[in-house]
């Protein structure tokens, strides 16, 4: 019987295995689809390495322009694309509504996630992150393709509603019945720093717990124990409601599927910092309590 976390997370030997390395890893012919979903905060240059080495058969997912609608103050930074621009993306990639697909990065899955969630929430269900991502997968001495790739068109059909969603208002009340997670980091959280929006600090009555403590040294998920004692220390209980934001709502997206592994169903603040801090009727919190 398959476990929560298995339902979240999958191994690069098990991906290895479903590939049939030496083979045409090719979804129509029962290969997972595998999505590279590199991505970092004020970083280019992702295709490139992309083209120069990933996992054999993986398309390539421009986090900006695929899995975020267009940026506003009043929305956030990157604010959940239509459900007919999601589509259309995810049917350039090759998802069917049969398709297994395996997202996977170069940061312990912090960027992936957002694929991961998006393609949960637009109704496909059978989406797993590769835990360690490139990372787990080179160290494992696995070998990398070149160039681009591309998959015969799906057709899958986005049907939002698929996973929770917060609204700012949603988030203001959270802190008065349950938890209301800041994934960003600490330093962030505290508004010692703000390097990309408009004010320094946190959603009054947010806890902090910065996504990169959901991972271990080696850039995988914490097995479950140490996760669900990372959690309980900040207020997550199995029967807690509770809701995440981050700086724009992609790394909040780790934390969700973190908690899913545990079985724990959490909200997204889509909106996320960047549209709360934009908003001057929103009032901020500074320093290390909620």
């Amino acid at each position: 019987m398959s476990t929560t976390r298995e339902q979240v997370l999958v191994g690069v030997g098990h991906v290895a295995a479903d590939l049939q390395l030496g083979g045409d890893p090719d979804p129509a012919a029962g290969a997972p689809l595998l999505l590279d979903v590199r991505w970092a905060l004020g970083v280019t240059g992702f295709y490139t390495r992309y083209l120069a080495g990933h996992l054999p058969g993986a398309v390539y997912v421009d986090l900006e322009s695929e899995l975020a609608g267009t940026p506003s103050p009043a929305l956030g930074r990157h604010p959940l694309p239509s459900a007919s621009s999601f589509q259309q993306a995810a049917r350039r990639w090759g998802v069917r509504a049969d398709t297994r697909v395996v997202v996977y990065d170069a940061s312990g899955g912090t960027s992936a996630a957002r694929a991961w969630w998006l393609l949960r929430f637009f109704g496909h269900r059978d989406v797993w992150i590769l835990d360690g991502g490139l990372v787990a997968w080179e160290r494992a001495g696995l070998p990398l393709e070149v160039g681009d790739v591309t998959h015969a068109p799906g057709d899958f059909i986005a049907r939002p509603g698929g996973m929770p969603v917060l609204d700012a208002d949603d988030v203001a009340d959270l802190p008065d019945y349950g938890v209301l997670l800041d994934a960003r980091a600490a330093e962030r959280y505290r508004g010692e720093t703000e390097p990309v929006d408009p004010r320094a600090g946190h959603v009054p009555g947010a806890v902090c717990a910065p996504t990169t403590e959901n991972l271990s040294d080696d850039g995988r998920f914490l097995d479950d124990a140490a996760l669900r004692q990372r959690f309980r220390s900040v207020g997550v209980d199995p029967d807690a409601q509770v809701g995440v934001y981050c700086g724009s709502g992609v790394n909040a997206a780790h934390e969700i599927a973190a908690l899913a592994a545990l079985g724990v169903t959490a909200g997204l603040y889509a909106g996320s910092w960047s549209q709360w801090s934009s908003d001057p009727g929103r009032p901020v919190a500074t320093g290390a309590r909620p």
